[in-house]
This record gives structure tokens, sequence and C-alpha cells, in this order.
């Protein structure tokens, strides 16, 4: 007689995920109701319908519930970051991590804006809030960092600290676009302002995480203009990994100033 077959890992996955947005929805709903001092773990447990030591199988505290998906979004992150191809920009790279944070608060809007509000009134869960993506920068920094040899790591070498300051860049771009999203009510093209933020972070940072010896020079790509008496002739130089965006910027600059 065949056994059952066991649930796959993915399976496995999507069920924890389930519960803990279940338990994350009741903690919501009793914190709005009755006020976050007020609720204990065994109201919240009891909302949901699971014991006690359900609830902490899937929390440590009752702040931290509300914040059910911030593990399975980090792992989502790392594995960007991990299938990145080797010609891309890191800079790049990590902006197409941090998206899927903003997919992660895209999915629930109506839960998202009501989470931000609660985490405006109770400064514990403001500080959850805040732990919880200071784990998104650190990643990023290590990835940055990733990509100094650690002959680079020596004094008057400022690559590795712009590799931090970077990371903390996008992920305060990030931020901001996700806090005026939420004030708006979750309303308004999200991925555009998006897009908007990390062009501007891209042109303060361009070659962060390609220093010399690492894929070509770090910096902007290289416009020389010039031509004989009569002609207009712009050369451009670029390093062969520059994304296109950056490319097309810089030209776009020369060609005003022209």
């Amino acid at each position: 007689m065949s056994q059952p077959a066991k649930p796959s890992r993915a399976n496995s996955s999507t069920q924890r995920l389930k519960m803990r947005r279940d338990i994350a929805a009741a903690a919501m709903e009793l914190f709005a109701t009755k006020g976050y001092e007020a609720t204990t773990v065994d109201e919240i447990a009891a909302a949901a319908g699971v014991a006690r030591r359900t609830f902490f199988r899937h929390f440590r505290s009752k702040e931290e519930a509300i914040f059910p998906d911030h593990d399975d979004t980090l792992e989502r992150v790392k594995a960007v970051l991990d299938a990145a191809p080797p010609h891309e920009y890191p800079l790049d790279t990590i902006c197409r991590g941090i998206r899927e944070v903003m997919r992660m608060y895209a999915a629930q809007p109506a839960v998202s804006v009501e989470r931000y509000r609660l985490t405006r009134e109770v400064p514990t869960l403001r500080e959850r809030e805040i732990a919880s993506v200071s784990r998104y920068e650190r990643l990023f920094t290590r990835y940055l960092l990733g990509h100094f040899d650690e002959g680079a790591h020596q004094d008057g070498d400022d690559g590795p600290l712009l590799a931090e300051v970077a990371a903390s860049a996008v992920v305060t771009a990030h931020n901001h676009v996700l806090r005026r999203w939420l004030r708006a009510g979750a309303e308004g093209d999200v991925e555009g302002q998006l897009d908007r933020a990390f062009a501007v972070v891209r042109a303060r940072f361009t070659g962060v995480g390609q220093p010399q010896g690492r894929g070509g020079a770090s910096g902007a790509p290289a416009v020389v203009s010039g031509g004989g008496e009569g002609s207009d002739v712009l050369v451009a130089v670029a390093r062969t990994d520059a994304p296109l965006s950056e490319v097309m910027r810089t030209i776009e600059k020369a060609l005003n100033k022209g």
C-alpha cells in the first residue's frame, strides 16, 4: 500500500505564511478596537482560532505579530541578489531586490495602510518596524561590500564607505516612496514613483560596487565632444557594464551643454 505523499516545501511555506497572516489580521483588529496595550497574546490567539503555543511558534511577541511577511520577503530579496547576473551593476541589483519589499506592501494595500496607521500611533510597533527595515539595509551593505577586493579596505579608500552609504540611500528612497504612498491611502503609481526615486540614487552613486580591477573603472560613463570646424561630433566612451539609462543620461547632459 503506497504511503500518502508528504506536503512539498512550497506548500508548507504557503501554509505557514497563511497562518502568520491570519494571526496578524486578528492582532491588528484587536489593536484597532481594544488598543495595543490592552490586547494580550491569549486574546490574539483566541481571535485567530489557534492555541497560545501556536502563536509563539510563529511570533516571539505581540508587536511582531503585525509584520508577518518580512521573514519571507527577506528570503526573496536574498534570492534576487544570489541570482543576479555577473554583468549587472550592483546598485541596480539591490534596487531590484528591494522591489520585493514594495510588492509585499502592495499585495495587501488596505492591510498596509492600517498597519502604517498603527505604527504611527504605537512607539513599540514603530521600533519593531525600524528593526525589520534595518535587516534589508544590512543585507544590501554586505552585498555591495562583497564587490570590493580585500585590498580596497585600507585607509584613504572611500569605496567601502560609499557602499554603505549607497545601501542606506536605496532603502531610504524606497521608504520615502512607501510612506508617501501609504499616507495617500495606497493610491497612485507606486512603481513609477519608485523608478524615479531609484534614478536619483543611481545618479548620485554611479560606480559604487565597481572599483578598479573589478569589472572596469568606477564612475560615470565618460563623454567627450569634439570635431573639426563646422562639424558637430559627440564621442561617448562608456563602461561595458554601464546601465543603458546611465549612458543615455550622460549623453543627454553633454548634448544640452553643447
